[in-house]
């Protein structure tokens, strides 16, 4: 049966795919981490989570709210590392040295982590929507902190561990963890 005889064409079968969305912004993730996000794109992130690129503006209203969810995925799960980090702290001095994996090892020790902290900071100095990503990122770290520190040394520490990031992002000579650990142990005193 064909349209030009009457008969109803058999449609394509839709392709179900629920996770899809999710792709999306795992595939945004990889991008910015291997591009940069000058280089981040509906065309690439499509290409890297294999779907069409239609998918990328049904999924999501523009590339702006693509990068803010992604974003807002990386910083969670970042967030909640640290979280789990601080809980597992039985007392200060676990807490000091929850402080120090956390830097040497969640933070410092891949360098995609690095590059996305890196791209969400800098972004987020020029774009209202990803400083309120990085803004709940530090109220979460902040909580964190809070569990082992009062609220101004939980504050200094969040902005110590922050510029020990990006320091060591950016430094082509890097602290190593020794003396990544004297700074934090340092600032604790």
């Amino acid at each position: 049966m064909s349209a030009g005889d009457g008969g109803a064409v058999p449609r394509r079968a839709r392709r179900h795919d629920p996770g899809r969305r999710d792709r999306l912004i795992d595939a945004a993730l990889t991008v910015i981490a291997e591009r940069g996000l000058a280089g981040t794109t509906h065309r690439e992130i499509a290409r890297v989570a294999d779907v069409p690129l239609g998918s990328t503006t049904y999924h999501f209203t523009s590339l702006e709210e693509l990068l803010a969810e992604a974003f807002n995925r990386y910083a969670a799960t970042v967030a909640r590392v640290f979280d789990e980090r601080m809980a597992a702290a039985r007392d200060r001095d676990a807490a000091v040295e929850a402080v120090i994996t956390l830097v040497s090892d969640d933070l410092l020790g891949s360098q995609r982590d690095l590059v996305l902290t890196v791209e969400l900071y800098v972004a987020a100095a020029r774009n209202p929507v990803l400083r309120a990503v990085t803004q709940e990122w530090m109220a979460r770290s902040r909580q964190a902190l809070e569990r082992h520190f009062d609220a101004d040394t939980a504050r200094g520490l969040d902005a110590l561990i922050e510029g020990l990031t990006l320091h060591n992002a950016l430094s082509t000579e890097p602290m190593t963890p020794a003396q990544i650990r004297d700074a934090i142990r340092r600032y604790l005193r």
